[in-house]
């Protein structure tokens, strides 16, 4: 059970109305959202938050930043986002290959250099403490420039808030995000556990 339950998705007009943005990334509006909503200050403003750090402003791609989001949340362990996070890549277009072979990004050859600096990237910067260093640094400025670093920290630090928000919330997961779950990371040993 979660901590606190999600409402209705006609509770907030606004908020209903934002959240059509997920239809299209996860095909239905997330319990993390729909529990929000009991502030609904605070749904609208993660909305829109959501929104300006997910979107495609070119090389860092809606593919590649959702398989970043999957890198941090797989750091921090939460099950929800890490189903969400695959789910949403598969929706936007991340090449079959790499979503079959995830966890093996550092050295699976359907990952170019420059996606392997970026996920771990997202995985030293999840950890805890926060283990990003000159040498990932430099490695970022051998592939990417200052705007598209920051666009990747933007999912990071997202990711970071949900991975919090949904562990501590115990958020039930919805059936289509078990379902990408399963089918991708179930063979390394992924289940909904607290999420059920």
């Amino acid at each position: 059970m979660p901590l606190v339950p999600p409402l209705s998705p006609n509770y907030d007009r606004e908020t209903k109305q934002l959240a059509e943005f997920f239809n299209e990334t996860l095909g239905f509006c997330p319990n993390s959202v729909l529990t929000m909503q009991r502030r609904p200050a605070i749904s609208k403003a993660f909305i829109n938050l959501n929104k300006a750090v997910m979107a495609n402003e070119g090389r860092v791609t809606s593919a590649l930043k959702r398989m970043i989001a999957w890198v941090s949340s797989n750091a921090a362990g939460c099950r929800y986002c890490q189903a969400h996070a695959i789910r949403a890549a598969e929706r936007y277009g991340s090449e079959q290959e790499k979503l079959d072979n995830i966890w093996e990004y550092r050295t699976h050859p359907a990952f170019t250099e420059a996606e392997r600096v970026a996920l771990d990237f997202s995985l030293a910067a999840s950890q805890i403490p926060n283990q990003v260093d000159d040498t990932i640094k430099q490695r970022l400025y051998e592939y990417w420039d200052e705007g598209e670093i920051v666009e990747m920290l933007g999912v990071i630090s997202l990711f970071g808030y949900l991975n919090r928000w949904n562990d501590s919330m115990a958020t039930s997961i919805e059936p289509g995000a078990v379902e990408s779950g399963e089918k991708y990371l179930g063979k390394h040993g992924w289940k909904p556990a607290k999420h059920a």
